[in-house]
C-alpha cells in the first residue's frame, strides 16, 4: 500500500490501534492493597480473559484493519452485502461499548483496561468521523516537494549554485580573464584583427560572421543568458531560429567574432548575436 494514499483519518486508526494493541498487555484489573499483598497477587492482561482480549481488544484492531484494507483497494469489496468498511466501521464501535462495560462491570479497573477504553473510543471516533470531517481528509504524508530543474547536460546530483553560475566553477562573465591558476584561457580574449574597428561600420548591426573560421584554441563550454535572446541561422537569415531562455544552459561548440554558435537541448544550432552579460560554465 502506498503511503501517500493515507490520509490524517488513517493516520489516528492507525495510531489508536498501536495503543490497542500495547493496552491488551497491561494489567487488566488494579491492587488497592499494601504493597507486598499487591506483590503476591498476579493481575492477568486481556488475553488471559478470552472475552476481554477476543471480544474487544481484538475486535477493536480488525475493525481499524478493515477500514484501512477498505480505503486502499481500488475497489469497494464487500462481505454479506456490506462494504469492509462499513464492516469495519461497526467493529469499533463494538470495541468501545464493550469496553465501556468492562470498565463499568470492574470494581478496580487497571492500567490495561483504562488505557483500552481511551484508545477504543478514539477508535471508533475516528473510524466514524474520517469520511466527514474535513481535517481528516487530508493526506498522512505531504507530496515531495519538486526538485529542481537540472541544466542542460548536467548529471544529477550536481550542485547549482545561486545565480547562472555553472557547477564545477564559480560565475564568469563573458569576456572576462579567469584566475590564471585554473588553467585555459579566458572567452572573449579576441586577437587583435579582431577588435571592431572605429568608423560608420562599428555601428551597424551585427551579421553572422558564417565564413569567419573558428578560433584554433576555442573549447566548447556552457553558459546562461540573462533574458531572452533571439538564436539566428548559421546561413545568416534574418529570422530566429529559436530563443535562449535564462535560468536554461546551452552549449556553445564555436565563435564568430563577437557572435557564437549555439546548441539548444533539442540539438538546433544557431548564432547567438547578442553575447552581452552571458554567464559561463
Amino acid at each position: 500500500m502506498n503511503i501517500r494514499s493515507l490520509t490524517r483519518g488513517d493516520g489516528v486508526l492507525i495510531g489508536a490501534a498501536v495503543v490497542l494493541f500495547i493496552a491488551s498487555f497491561l494489567d487488566v484489573t488494579g491492587c488497592d492493597a499494601p504493597d507486598n499483598i499487591c506483590d503476591q497477587v498476579e493481575s492477568a492482561f486481556s488475553w488471559e480473559m478470552s472475552p476481554l482480549g477476543w471480544g474487544s481488544f481484538f475486535l477493536g484492531i480488525a475493525g481499524a484493519a478493515l477500514v484501512i484494507v477498505s480505503r486502499a483497494l481500488p475497489q469497494p469489496r464487500k462481505v454479506a452485502g456490506l462494504e469492509l468498511g462499513q464492516v469495519g466501521v461497526a467493529f469499533t464501535i463494538a470495541s468501545a461499548w464493550t469496553m465501556l462495560m468492562w470498565v463499568f462491570e470492574s470494581n478496580n479497573a487497571g492500567a490495561g483496561l483504562i488505557l483500552g477504553v481511551i484508545a477504543s473510543l478514539i477508535l471508533a471516533a475516528g473510524a466514524v468521523a474520517a469520511p466527514l470531517v474535513p481535517a481528516l481528509q487530508g493526506p498522512l504524508v505531504g507530496a515531495p516537494a519538486p526538485q529542481a530543474p537540472q541544466p542542460y547536460g548536467m548529471q544529477p546530483g550536481q550542485g547549482v549554485p545561486g545565480g547562472y553560475g555553472y557547477p564545477g566553477g564559480a560565475q564568469q562573465p563573458y569576456g572576462s580573464q579567469p584566475d590564471p591558476s585554473l588553467g585555459g584561457q579566458g572567452f572573449g580574449a579576441q586577437p587583435q584583427a579582431h577588435q571592431p574597428q572605429p568608423g560608420p561600420q562599428a555601428a551597424a548591426p551585427q551579421q553572422p560572421q558564417a565564413a569567419a573560421a573558428p578560433a584554433g584554441d576555442f573549447t566548447a563550454f556552457w553558459f546562461a543568458v540573462p533574458a531572452a535572446r533571439p538564436l539566428y541561422a548559421e546561413d545568416g537569415s534574418a529570422a530566429p531560429i529559436a530563443e535562449l531562455a535564462p535560468g536554461t544552459w546551452y552549449l556553445a561548440v564555436e565563435q564568430r567574432g563577437q557572435a557564437l554558435v549555439a546548441q539548444t537541448q533539442d540539438g538546433r544550432r544557431g548564432v547567438l548575436q547578442d553575447t552581452t552579460g552571458i554567464q559561463r560554465g
